[in-house]
């Protein structure tokens, strides 16, 4: 069950320029799901919405979870220069996560690109423990990420879970191009895909999904306001009308952010 509460900060890092993670204390962390988010509130009255952003990382037996995000403006620079132990008021855990039960014993193909490859990592960990639990459904797990240039972020951690392939805007690392464009280089086959990024990255991981004909689900990131489906302030195209809205519409925070690609108009 979501809630509102106050985390308190155990650690904090610069991972890359301007990429940290944060470690929070929380009550629910045993309730998060690989793809889910929570909401961080600023302690200057002045900015009344929360910043959403994705859980890369869970620990439900000491109860805390790891969030890797990128200052982006005044909100998430606030959070940015908070020291251990300050206390900070987080709402989660929100939205839909990736449905890891079907990549159960497959070839899944992990995708991230920019800020959401801390999803995968979560994604990844989630299968890890699914597959040491019961080895007959050990999932085979592929990394694809994007990056903008060799300054990255996390790679060591994706690259001790899984074979891991890497692209960067300027060639400076890895597949020059985009995370399709490595994928194609490689060969990389796989039974099913999980992807997460900007939505040009989307499109792309979407037709490539429908070409190679294998179920693809993918995280969507959009600005929010409540997080919890109220003010239809994060609304994207659906195939089909919408229960609560009655168009062909769906609210990513609370029915995402992740969605079968083939349900949502990326147009």
């Amino acid at each position: 069950m979501k809630r509102k509460e106050l985390g308190e900060i155990l650690t904090q890092r610069e991972l890359a320029p301007g990429i940290f993670s944060m470690e929070l204390k929380v009550s629910f962390a045993d309730q998060v799901r690989a793809g889910q988010f929570v909401s961080l509130f600023s302690k200057d009255r002045s900015r009344l919405l929360p910043r959403p952003i994705s859980v890369c990382e869970t620990d439900a037996e000491n109860g805390t979870i790891r969030l890797v995000y990128r200052t982006a403006g005044a909100g998430t620079t606030e959070f940015s220069q908070m020291a251990e132990g300050e206390k900070l008021a987080v709402f989660g855990p929100l939205g839909n996560g990736f449905p890891t039960r079907k990549a159960l014993g497959k070839k899944v193909l992990l995708v991230g690109g920019g800020i959401g490859i801390p999803p995968m990592v979560s994604c990844a960990r989630e299968l890890e423990l699914v597959g040491e639990l019961n080895p007959e459904y050990r999932t085979r797990m592929t990394f694809a990420v994007g990056y903008r240039s060799f300054e990255t972020y996390l790679l060591d951690e994706l690259e001790d879970l899984a074979p891991t392939f890497v692209s960067t805007d300027d060639g400076s690392l890895g597949t020059k191009g985009t995370v399709l464009d490595a994928i194609r280089e490689q060969k990389i086959e796989a039974d099913l895909v999980f992807a997460c990024g900007p939505m040009p990255m989307l499109r792309g991981i979407k037709e490539y999904a429908k070409e190679k004909g294998i179920p693809c689900y993918i995280s969507m990131e959009e600005r929010m306001a409540c997080g919890i489906g109220v003010c239809l302030g994060c609304v994207c195209k659906t195939q089909e009308v919408d229960d609560h809205s009655k168009v062909k519409n769906t609210r990513i925070c609370k029915d995402g952010p992740v969605f079968d690609a083939e349900e949502v108009d990326l147009s």
